[in-house]
């Protein structure tokens, strides 16, 4: 494992395995090398990696200065298996995957700081022993955050099951959680996936710093609270650092066709339908939505995927994998493709997602609600259909529309979980035509100007991020 010589101050990024986890890691190791010229080892954990995963950590364009450390896979097969959930999967994996990190670590010199994120907090006792810095960068929203620092309160006090719970959970300082809004990793205290979910949330207190991917206007009452509210100072909780918004940025192919075809449709025009890099619908769903955007007669850009009645969470570790054996014909309503022609355009499986939420044609985006989809839809101003399908999503919706007022969110038929076509029909041209549409708009591109700001230099963010790493700078002066 070579490392290059440099003056610049060293530190360590590791990320646990999912795209939703990987890409806003791997910004914000692309920040600290290029605007706070920091030298960067990723810390890349390929057991289990997707092709995206691999794909994106390997590619050509990394900047100099960010070096991907490739920590070998291990056999996890007896450990795990198809129906191991998604949390307890990764945990598993990180566990058995982390067993040399502390060899790592003194082979790259030991880095001046070591950032992690929520899933890979074994990595703080590694680091006690090396006496490395560990700072977790927090890339679910800030609201989230409050919340993980009130669950272990919570779990103490609470006999019932939180679903159970016959008023919302009040956060200290925010909104409240309403019951069917909780994550399903907390849904049931008795299965693996809350205790591995509770062991991480737990030791966030460990760290010497939480970094979060937002900014100072998007959040402030989450932020207020945890920065000024006796709760979380008595935990004690870490001082906390909004360095966001840190997205992927595209660079699509010249002849893209999402891109091509957008340049032929009028401003603010066209609804952008993708659920994430592991969202994928039931068949039932999947009908109604296609039916729903038709009758709109709105124009509209869907990411098809083949549907699956599993949980959403089950395609986490296959990201990328269907690219090639997609074919929308096979699934979408008979005859939709043809009498949609001339409004809709539909690809299978994946979109330059940034590029086209930065198009002028586009005017809305159907959404899961995943943090890195809602920060890339509101740093380009662009207002969303609340589609939420597991993790926070369903927290995240809420805040969307409730306190933030840029999202709308269909209702779903009772005790059926399906939306109907008429409602998607209704929330479509709503967010497109409608004057609540307008005013959602507004909204959005007024925090893609404070994004924006918060992001340049001397803006709240970057002065965030200064403040974090101004102390190696200065040791790497002393000691040159």
């Amino acid at each position: 494992m070579e490392v290059a010589e440099t003056n610049k101050p060293h530190v360590a990024v590791l990320s646990s395995p999912g795209m939703g986890h990987i890409i806003p890691l791997l910004e914000l190791s692309k920040c600290l090398v290029i605007d706070h010229g920091l030298h960067v080892s990723f810390l890349n954990i390929t057991t289990e990696a997707s092709t995206a995963q691999i794909q994106l950590l390997h590619s050509p364009t990394l900047p100099l200065g960010l070096d991907v450390i490739d920590i070998p896979a291990v056999d996890i097969s007896a450990l795990v298996s198809e129906d191991t959930p998604v949390v307890a999967r990764l945990s598993i994996n990180v566990e058995e995957s982390l067993k040399p990190l502390k060899s790592i670590l003194i082979e790259l010199g030991k880095p001046q700081a070591l950032f992690i994120d929520l899933f890979c907090t074994q990595a703080f006792d590694v680091c006690k022993e090396l006496s490395i810095p560990t700072f977790t960068f927090f890339t679910p929203s800030t609201s989230f955050l409050a919340f993980c620092l009130y669950l272990p309160t919570l779990d103490r006090e609470v006999d019932c099951e939180f679903i159970d719970l016959p008023e919302p959970v009040q956060v200290p300082g925010c909104s409240p959680v309403r019951t069917e809004d909780l994550l399903d990793q907390v849904r049931n205290r008795k299965i693996d996936e809350y205790k591995w979910f509770f062991f991480h949330i737990s030791r966030l207190p460990m760290s010497d710093g939480i970094l979060l991917n937002s900014w100072e206007d998007f959040e402030p009452t989450s932020l207020k609270a945890i920065r000024e509210h006796p709760f979380y100072k008595q935990i004690p909780t870490p001082l906390v650092f909004p360095a966001g918004p840190l997205i992927k940025h595209d660079k699509p192919e010249l002849d893209d066709e999402c891109l091509a075809w957008l340049d032929k449709q009028p401003l603010n025009s066209v609804l952008f339908v993708a659920l994430g890099s592991g969202g994928t619908l039931s068949a039932a769903q999947l009908t109604e939505l296609a039916w729903g955007l038709e009758l709109s007669q709105q124009r509209f850009i869907l990411v098809a995927r083949k549907p699956t009645d599993a949980s959403a969470s089950a395609t986490f570790f296959n990201v990328g994998e269907d690219i090639n054996v997609n074919d929308p014909k096979a699934y979408l309503p008979d005859g939709f493709l043809k009498r949609t022609k001339e409004v809709g355009l539909v690809v299978p499986t994946w979109a330059p997602q940034v590029s086209v939420l930065q198009h002028p044609s586009t005017g809305a985006f159907l959404s899961h609600c995943g943090w890195n989809s809602t920060l890339e839809s509101m740093t380009h101003g662009v207002p969303m259909i609340a589609w939420p399908l597991y993790a926070e999503q369903r927290m995240n919706a809420t805040m969307l529309v409730e306190e933030v007022g840029v999202a709308v969110k269909p209702v779903g038929i009772p005790g059926k979980g399906v939306v109907d076509r008429e409602e998607i029909e209704r929330v479509v041209r709503l967010v497109l035509e409608g004057e609540e549409g307008n005013v959602m708009r507004h909204k959005a591109r007024e925090l893609k100007v404070g994004a924006k700001k918060a992001l340049e230099f001397g803006g709240s963010s970057h002065q965030s991020l200064s403040s974090v790493i101004k102390e190696w700078k200065i040791e790497n002066e002393i000691s040159v």
